[in-house]
């Protein structure tokens, strides 16, 4: 058929059959490129992924797929299990135990530490004045009054933010239910 004779209906089939083509290629790659970084593969990651809706990854030629690399991902998970490339039970309760013990040692030099600390102060307290004392017992007071309002003020943004995030969220809940309603006049059009 040349140029001259095409109706736009023609154009118009054409140029959807490229679009289509193009986007099935898009989710064929997105999904090689998803098998080759060991991502998990659903039907929704991909469609996230290739940047198509979801219901390209269920037409058929497509679906397919995915579906051959869901099973290939199960069945290459199922041979690491049986080739022992997991930790078994038994070796996750040796490293839980020692990760207990050395836990145990940390805290217990820590502990010792923390004794240090205190006798190391209470020298320099015996050895300083009440002048110095006084001193340093006003500084460390405006730091705790200084420390509590950046405490108030963290906690107001955070209240703020919590008020938007609500907000943010009725206003996406409105928006889904406003597309939901188009979708469905659009469909119930004639």
């Amino acid at each position: 058929m040349s140029e001259a004779k095409r109706t736009p209906g023609d154009v118009l089939r054409a140029s959807r059959t490229r679009d289509s083509q193009v986007k099935r290629a898009k989710v064929i790659a997105t999904l090689d490129a998803m098998k080759a970084s060991g991502e998990a593969i659903t039907f929704t990651a991909v469609a996230r992924a290739a940047g198509v809706s979801n219901w390209l990854v269920y037409a058929e030629g497509v679906r397919e797929h995915i579906e051959a690399a869901m099973k290939g991902q199960v069945k290459a998970e199922r041979r690491t299990r049986q080739a022992g490339r997991h930790p078994s039970a038994a070796s996750l309760a040796t490293d839980l135990a020692l990760i207990r013990e050395e836990n145990k040692a940390l805290r217990e030099e820590r502990d010792c530490l923390k004794k240090a600390v205190q006798r190391s102060l209470g020298a320099q307290l015996d050895q300083a004045g009440a002048k110095e004392l006084a001193a340093r017992v006003d500084e460390l007071l405006e730091a705790v009054e200084r420390l509590t309002l950046e405490r108030d003020e963290i906690r107001a943004e955070r209240d703020e933010l919590k008020a938007k995030l609500a907000e943010s969220e009725d206003d996406l809940v409105a928006a889904r239910e406003a597309g939901r309603r188009m979708l469905r006049h659009v469909n119930h059009t004639p």
